[in-house]
């Protein structure tokens, strides 16, 4: 039993030893598994076509950053220190009160009220800092009333321009108790009524709360405003939107506020039938071959609106000589119940000769812009006459 014992005891030691070393070689064959299968595999170099060209230096694409957009630009009005208030579209400051604004952005560019702009006496001061400008003005009086815009600033380097889009603008009263009326040192304004355009009567008031209303100098009556027709803005004044000859005239505004009631500068409007677009002249000779010593009659005629007064000017080779021109210039109305009008200038040469030989050009104006058209005449030498031969004598 003991040499049993013994020698069992051997053969699982061995057997032992045995299984510790294959589990070695295993674990080692793994392991090198392992690593060719995670080694990098080396890429071979592609063989290109063969060129006359050096090696190109590997170049990136420059990524773009796009410029962060900038916040719009908010307007408010300082009221208290550390205080700030949004504006609207008007705002009300007393008379010698203080009017400080903030807008954001920078840089921003202000623009003010004309009276401001000509009577700088010290009283205004606007300050860029680095998010916002700042527009100060203070000892104010009714003079001051009027719009008061930023303008953010776009600039690449230097160069700098406003954004006109992106203004924000408030119209700023400041009412005067002895003024209504924003003050002018003029007593008449002449104002142009065109046809084509609206007319603004600037009836600037100090105070929002005034009442405004217009009249007319002779015959002297109140002008009714129907908000069609005319309209009231009390940031702008009296609005015409179609202009017509019946609005001509001496015109003024009066103001009531309490028992204040004042009246305004007057107002001369002067009515000019304003075209609607340029002339379109039409050019035709009574022939385009002329014999010498004939008579050629050239007409450039324009069909437009009525009363639209049309000038005429020519260019013809007559002139290098010094040939004096001769015109007949003509305007009525179109038969045929369409409102037009038939305006023309007829050149006429008389006794032509070869140095009227050339291009006629005449030029149509009206008050929106000129317009040229032009036409070529030949001159023809007259025909030699040969006298018939006289019949011999038998």
């Amino acid at each position: 039993m003991p040499l049993v014992s013994s020698s069992g005891w051997r053969w699982r030691l061995v057997l032992s030893t045995l299984l510790v070393c294959a589990l070695i070689f295993e674990l080692d064959a793994q392991e090198q598994r392992g690593t060719r299968r995670t080694a990098p595999k080396q890429s071979k170099p592609k063989l290109g076509k063969a060129t006359n060209k050096g090696p190109r230096a590997a170049t990136t694409k420059p990524k773009t950053k796009a410029a962060p957009a900038q916040a719009p630009a908010v307007l408010t009005q300082v009221v208290n220190r550390g205080k700030f208030k949004k504006v609207g579209e008007t705002l009300s400051v007393p008379t010698g009160g203080t009017l400080e604004l903030r807008c954001r952005g920078k840089p921003v560019q202000w623009a003010v009220p004309p009276y401001l702009e000509e009577e700088d006496d010290g009283r205004l001061r606007i300050v860029q800092h680095e998010r916002y400008g700042a527009l100060t003005l203070v000892n104010s009086t009714g003079a001051d009333t009027g719009e008061y815009t930023c303008y953010p600033m776009y600039c690449e380097d230097t160069d700098c321009r406003k954004e006109y889009n992106k203004a924000v603008k408030v119209f700023v009263f400041f009412p005067d108790p002895q003024e209504l009326f924003v003050p002018s040192s003029d007593y008449y304004e002449v104002i142009q009524l065109r046809t084509n355009w609206p007319t603004v009567l600037p009836c600037q008031v100090t105070s929002p709360e005034a009442e405004v209303t217009l009249h007319r100098e002779f015959p002297p009556v109140e002008v009714a405003v129907d908000g069609t027709e005319i309209s009231f803005d009390v940031k702008k004044g009296f609005t015409i939107h179609r202009p017509r000859p019946h609005h001509a005239g001496a015109l003024y505004c009066v103001a009531s506020l309490g028992a204040l009631r004042q009246s305004s500068t007057k107002y001369m409007l002067i009515y000019v039938n304003y075209p609607m677009a340029p002339p379109a002249p039409v050019i035709q000779a009574s022939s385009s071959s002329v014999t010498v010593g004939e008579n050629l009659r050239v007409s450039c005629t324009v069909m437009g609106e009525q009363n639209v007064a049309i000038d005429f000017t020519w260019e013809y080779p007559g002139q290098q000589i010094g040939r004096p021109p001769y015109t007949q210039e003509s305007a009525g109305p179109v038969s045929g119940g369409a409102a037009q009008q038939q305006s023309q200038s007829v050149l006429l040469v008389d006794e032509v000769r070869d140095v009227d030989q050339g291009t006629y050009t005449c030029t149509a104006h009206n008050l929106q812009g000129a317009k040229s058209v032009s036409a070529t005449v030949k001159v023809i030498p007259k025909a030699k006459v040969i006298p018939k031969a006289k019949p011999k004598k038998p």
